[in-house]
Parts: structure tokens; sequence; C-alpha cells
């Protein structure tokens, strides 16, 4: 049997787990003097609170190493092939920790995402449509993917992505003081800024335009994301080719894990490029 293992960076919720037949490895989240483990015991209501009207800056952490050494061992000692999936190792310590842990044990696979959020639910996406192929085979495909997925959002201030390490300094001024509207997206595992435009709707049209400049793929869906209030996604969804409507299928409001670093009402898409 595959066991399938994603962290939280994944933004799937405990609910969403049984749908993409995964059990989730939760991230770790500090905020002031409490710690939670993401999406079990920290509901998305009381984080906002603490983030926005208490003005606490959260920090991300490891997930619990000994709890999951302990879950995988009792896998592979009945025989069963293990796949564990992390946020990119550029912004987040989680898979070197997992490849040292189980870097002996020759049934589990941990593979590197290069991304976060969306794109780890499009690579978990494609793992299940090849559960039937060995680990090594899996693997391949996957490699193959992942240059392949485009993230692209807009924070409404970069001042979490700064402060979390995520974004350079003078990233943040061009961003910040010059009040130009960043693309933000991953390359080559780490967040970097794609590009900049002037003003929020031609930051929106850039997006739009994107599915249709970056040759989408349609036989892949494309994850609409936001954090906070999904105001703007929906304006931007509106500013987009009727065609590509019917493959946006998930509107994902963002796990605590991440959007501690977007900050609030940040908002973008996900997709394959062709």
């Amino acid at each position: 049997m595959l066991r399938l293992l994603v962290d939280s960076g994944s933004s799937i919720k405990e609910e969403e787990a049984e749908y993409y037949n995964i059990e989730l490895i939760p991230l770790k989240i500090l905020l002031g003097e409490t710690e939670y483990e993401d999406g079990v015991n920290l509901p998305m209501d009381e984080f906002y609170h603490k983030l926005i009207d208490e003005k606490i800056f959260p920090k991300t952490s490891l997930p619990n190493l000994a709890d999951l050494e302990e879950k995988i061992s009792g896998y592979t000692n009945q025989g069963d092939d293990v796949i564990i999936l992390t946020i990119s190792s550029e912004i987040s310590g989680t898979f070197n920790a997992i490849k040292m842990l189980f870097e002996d044990n020759k049934k589990v696979k941990i593979l590197d995402s290069r991304c976060a959020v969306g794109g780890m639910r499009l690579i978990v996406d494609e793992i299940n449509r090849n559960r039937d192929k060995s680990i090594a085979e899996i693997e391949e495909i996957v490699n193959q993917l992942i240059p392949r997925i485009k993230i692209m959002a807009i924070p409404e201030t970069l001042e979490y992505l700064f402060r979390g390490g995520r974004l350079s300094k003078k990233e943040w001024i061009l961003g910040s003081i010059l009040k130009i509207k960043p693309i933000i997206g991953f390359i080559e595992g780490k967040v970097k800024v794609i590009t900049k435009k002037i003003g929020l709707k031609m930051g929106m049209q850039y997006m739009a335009n994107a599915l249709k400049d970056f040759e989408c793929d349609e036989n892949h869906e494309i994850i609409a994301s936001y954090t906070y209030q999904k105001n703007n996604l929906e304006k931007l969804i509106e500013m987009t080719d009727e065609k590509y409507h019917k493959q946006i299928r998930v509107y994902d409001n963002l796990d605590p894990a991440i959007a501690c670093h977007w900050g609030p009402n940040a908002f973008g898409y996900v997709f394959v490029g062709k």
C-alpha cells in the first residue's frame, strides 16, 4: 500500500484529507507565547484576530518529528511504501529535517515540492493519478511537473513576507515605499517578485492574462487562493477569460502557516503551464 503524507504548507485542510487520500503533517505556529499545530487547534478566526487586531507576528517551525517518525516506522514495518511531500526546502527546513530522519529507510521517499499551497495540491493530484506506479516512477513524474507549476499572488502588504524572511529588503522597498504592486511567486523554490505593476487593477490584469500567456494546461485545475477575505480574488476571476472558469475548482483560504507570511487579503492563481 502507498501512503502519501503532505505537510500543512499545502494549505490542504483536515476535512479535505480524505478526498485527497492523504495524511497531513501539521507545521507548528507560535503566536506570542502559545504554540499551535497548523490546521489542528488554531481556528482561522482566532488566528486572524491575533494577526490583525492584536498585531501579533507569528513564527512557524518544524512539525513534531518524533510523532512523524513513529507513524512512518509503523507503516513501513507493515510493508507499506511512503511518500512525504513537503513545502519548498528554500523557505522551510521541513524537507531537510524529514529527509535526515528517514535517509536509511528505503521504503520512504521525501519529495521537495519547490513550492507551496496550491502547487502542492496539484502535485498531490498528479501522485494520485499515478498511485499504481513505483515510488521511483512517481518521483520522476513529480519532478517533471514541478517546473511547470506557476504561483502568482498579490499581497496587500509585503510586511509579512519581509519580516518572515521570505522577501529581500530590496524587494520590500520596491513594493512598499514606491507603491508598486508586485506579483509574487516561486522561482527555483524561492519566493520572488515575478514582475511589478502600477496599481492593483494592472496587477490583476497581468494575472488574468497569465493563464493564456503561460499556456495554462487544461488537464489540471486552477487553484484560486486568498487570505482572510476573497473580494479581490472574485474581481480577478471576473477579469479572467470565461474559458478558464471551468478549471477553477478550488477557492483556497490559506492555512495560518502560510497566511502568516502573506498577511491578510492576499490573492492569486496557481496553475500548470504547458
